[in-house]
């Protein structure tokens, strides 16, 4: 039977057989793979794991701070949908494409990690992260990997504290009298005055190889990281995507790079501002649409010190006189580009002695795509290409000339916001400490 069972495996697995026999050395360094499992089907919301949430696929979040803590040697999503893993490789992962046994509705998380362990027997510890968790930051993951790592543990699983009072559940219309599980009703404690109770949350779960070989994601000596509850934003309850949104938007990790930064918005006019249309009068007067929250959007930046300008090209060319009604109205410059866009902004952010990291840049397009790519943050309007939305940072709910200018503004003052903040926290903590 065992003999039947080898000669019908697949010529991949044999190879990647023969490639785990190698022997490891005692103390040599394990090979620690981040996976994030994400199917195509999804029964509540289609598609939810590139679902746009707060300008970002739901999935870049996870995969973002698992890329950024510089702690797994290979990070992985496993998918059966092939827009998936354009966005998982354009978020910086690995793909394993999922077989269809794997792949069923009826297919648990265990199932396909067993079945990634399997082809890819050079890692020794996995992470189980869910792409549902969207206020996963870096740290999370260092410091839960160091109880592996460092203090010889097999398992390791996120929990967050409730303080939730729970009760057996009856069925209804019978006589059963509910009971309480944790509390005595009789002498309620307060809650400063109970510790609460610690709940997976579901952010991730580390496990070796060998558990995952036994056919479990918890075992052996275990031990749990305990989350704050600002962090423990899990989709698949929290269905609410505007209130998960804010949640994220407060408590995300946005990146290594500081928001603060930004001093420049280069925002192309036709197909940004505008919504790309050019209406042409009888007399031969061209004429553009702007949406007066777009143009207060711009005003909101301006207020905070960071410049606008906005930017044509050759392509999509502004008439003189529409470019100086533009600049009255918005308080812009407006400035037309050749063909090199990437060369000319990058020789405007030299004469202003501006690095990319202090750029914002609102393009729509494939020749935006170079800029969008380098530039500190960088969007696009909710109807832009595909090839513009993978270069994008961000991506915007609202359409080109109806207010996608404002959505982007906000969001970069946000981030500066949130970075301040956090900056004073620091500065607090190192003259207090």
């Amino acid at each position: 039977m065992a003999a039947a069972k080898k000669r019908t495996r697949s010529s991949i697995e044999d190879v990647r057989d023969r490639k785990a026999k190698v022997i490891k050395h005692s103390g040599e360094k394990r090979h620690i793979a981040a996976l994030i499992l994400a199917r195509g089907g999804s029964k509540g919301i289609p598609l939810k794991n590139i679902k746009m949430l707060a300008g970002v696929p739901l999935i870049g979040w996870v995969l973002r701070a698992a890329v950024d803590s510089k702690q797994f040697d290979s990070v992985w999503v496993s998918t059966d949908h092939d827009d998936i893993e354009k966005v998982a490789k354009a978020w910086g992962a690995q793909v394993h494409r999922r077989s269809p046994e794997v792949s069923k509705d009826s297919s648990s998380s265990l199932d396909t990690i067993q079945e990634f362990v399997r082809l890819n027997p050079e890692v020794d510890v996995i992470c189980h992260i869910q792409a549902t968790s969207p206020c996963l930051h870096p740290f999370h993951l260092k410091e839960a990997l160091e109880t592996i790592t460092k203090q010889g543990f097999t398992s390791v699983f996120s929990v967050v504290r409730r303080h939730h009072f729970r009760w057996q559940e009856v069925k209804k219309g019978g006589s059963v009298a509910t009971q309480p599980l944790n509390l005595d009703p009789s002498n309620r404690p307060r809650r400063q005055d109970w510790d609460g109770e610690l709940c997976e949350n579901g952010s991730f779960y580390f496990s070796t190889r060998a558990l995952i070989e036994e056919g479990v994601l918890q075992g052996g000596k275990w031990a749990y990281y305990e989350m704050l509850p600002e962090y423990s934003v899990d989709i698949d309850v929290d269905i609410d995507w505007p209130v998960a949104e804010q949640r994220v938007l407060r408590f995300g990790y946005f990146g290594l790079d500081k928001p603060e930064v930004v001093r420049l918005l280069l925002c192309k006019v036709s197909g940004c501002l505008t919504d790309g249309r050019v209406l042409i009068s009888v007399s031969g007067e061209e004429m553009v649409s702007v949406n007066t929250r777009d143009t207060m959007g711009i005003r909101m930046l301006q207020r905070e010190g960071v410049e606008v300008i906005l930017i044509s090209s050759s392509e999509d060319p502004v008439t003189k006189a529409l470019a100086d009604k533009l600049s009255q109205r918005t308080g812009c410059e407006v400035r037309q580009l050749g063909k090199d866009i990437q060369g000319e902004v990058k020789a405007m952010m030299d004469d202003k002695d501006l690095d990319w990291k202090e750029v914002a840049y609102m393009g729509n397009d494939a020749p935006d795509v170079d800029c969008l790519n380098l530039a500190g943050l960088s969007a696009v309007p909710r109807d832009a290409p595909v090839v513009a939305i993978n270069a994008a940072k961000y991506s915007c709910h609202s359409a080109a000339g109806l207010g996608a200018v404002r959505e982007f503004s906000e969001h970069i003052l946000l981030l500066k916001k949130k970075a301040k903040s956090q900056m004073e926290q620091d500065r607090i903590h190192r003259n207090t400490f």
